[in-house]
């Protein structure tokens, strides 16, 4: 029996050299992400341009991989598979920005962060510490709100007004400080602040006495935010205005090394 040619098949190489189908899967995994998680065929078919017989074939197989699950009202959620990948890939993140990080302190000579937005919440996943004596430290893994953050204010900078709302009624807006902004329409005005000036200021808001900046990193893979944190005394405003270029540099560069495909795999299958 004739078997198909693979230039007629999903296994076919795609233009980039890939393999089609994977690229495919991971296109639709990845609108799934887009939609909220949960999506279906139509949707898909719709936002990809395929048609519905790939994508359901497609879905199939990661269904049966465990990376998609299907409801029960037959629309498609992202599966929980990816979880232990996507932790891994945290961590990962944290590991690949530390020479970045370790640069922010050279040049600014204050404690250097990365921190994601992980839900409805930051979580820190590297840190460089400053060789100051008096340092910041925060604790890699620790989640915190991001009302109260300058990573926070960086990276819901980049979503719209209503979907930031919906997120502060869902988390509340504690004061960690007497400078916490506590009202969204008071963190609405900052955020509205931080995208005129390219970048974001946690001033005595977190921690007394702390100051921090923070610039996202664009394009990246999941929202990120890198900043420099330090005693109020030395993060100034005269230090702000040289210190902002440094991090927006750095992160451009961050950027570049996530983005980048990596080298070619040697040898073959």
């Amino acid at each position: 029996m004739p078997t198909s040619s693979a230039s007629t098949t999903d296994s076919a190489k795609s233009a980039s050299g890939g393999v089609q189908s994977l690229e495919r899967a991971f296109d639709l995994l990845e609108r799934m992400a887009d939609a909220g998680g949960e999506v279906g065929l139509s949707e898909l078919s719709a936002s990809s341009g395929l048609p519905l017989p790939t994508i359901h074939r497609l879905m199939r197989t990661l269904v049966a991989c465990g990376y998609v699950r299907q409801q029960p009202n037959r629309r498609y959620a992202l599966g929980p598979r990816l979880i232990r990948l996507g932790e891994s890939a945290a961590r990962l993140l944290g590991t690949w920005a530390r020479p970045y990080l370790a640069r922010l302190v050279e040049e600014t000579g204050e404690t250097a962060n990365m921190a994601l937005l992980d839900g409805d919440e930051i979580v820190y996943v590297a840190q460089v510490p400053s060789k100051h004596s008096m340092r910041m430290f925060t604790e890699v893994g620790r989640r915190v709100l991001p009302h109260s953050t300058g990573v926070g204010k960086a990276l819901l900078a980049g979503f719209p007004d209503d979907e930031v709302r919906a997120l502060l009624a869902r988390t509340g807006m504690p004061a960690a400080t007497d400078k916490t902004i506590i009202t969204p329409d008071g963190f609405l005005a900052a955020l509205a602040d931080v995208r005129q000036a390219g970048y974001a200021v946690d001033d005595n808001e977190q921690e007394i006495g702390v100051r921090c900046l923070a610039v996202t990193v664009p394009d990246s893979p999941t929202p990120a935010a890198i900043s420099i944190s330090g005693p109020a005394g030395r993060v100034t405003e005269s230090a702000t205005e040289k210190i902002v270029p440094v991090l927006r540099q750095v992160a451009e560069e961050l950027s570049q090394a996530l983005t980048s495909p990596g080298p070619a795999v040697q040898g073959g299958l």
